[in-house]
């Protein structure tokens, strides 16, 4: 049952950032304005991008914090998290952004920041009062998608640093399998 379930976690973790892949490989929007084109950079590709002061920018307009993309329904803190970004966490997290936003397959900011071992943001959002007991559309919490062995779940760690390497996603293997048991020590 425990392994079944870690394929469900793994199968929405897949869906999740394969709709993102898509809607953030439409990376920049051409706009017409007075007959000039002017590239629109919108707050997921910058954080992707590790855009720093876009983030900055967009945060002081007093835009939506939890604007969610079209396809995966991330919000920026998730998207932020996915690729490591943890200055951009912090100044998200320090603005008001929602921290148990849920996207499409239920994952939130925590999830993804166990799964992924992102070690300090996990600390930030537990912090920050994250619930660690919320769980994505397959029954599974922030816990259990680091409580398996790291060799169960390599695969997927794999298929997914290949679909989002073109866009900056890289992983550290060895760290991501020393990690994994730190983690969900602290999620316990």
């Amino acid at each position: 049952m425990k392994t079944l379930k870690l394929k469900l976690v793994a199968i929405s973790l897949i869906a999740t950032v394969t709709t993102f892949a898509y809607n953030i490989s439409i990376e920049n929007r051409n706009i017409l304005h007075k007959n000039v084109i002017v590239l629109e950079e919108d707050i997921h590709n910058a954080i992707v991008k590790n855009n720093i002061a876009f983030v900055k920018k967009y945060i002081s307009s007093k835009k939506d914090l939890n604007l969610k993309d079209p396809f995966g329904g991330s919000s920026p803190l998730i998207t932020a998290t996915l690729f490591g970004r943890t200055e951009i966490a912090k100044l998200l997290i320090n603005a008001g952004a929602k921290i148990n936003v849920q996207n499409n397959e239920g994952s939130t900011a925590l999830i993804t920041a166990a799964f992924f071992c992102r070690t300090e943001i996990v600390k930030i959002l537990l912090k920050k009062g994250a619930d660690k007991t919320i769980k994505n559309l397959y029954g599974n919490n922030a816990y259990q998608s680091v409580s398996s062995p790291f060799s169960e779940v390599k695969g997927v760690y794999e298929m997914m640093e290949k679909m989002l390497a073109p866009m900056g996603l890289k992983l550290d293997y060895k760290h991501l399998e020393k990690t994994r048991p730190i983690i969900a020590k602290m999620l316990e």
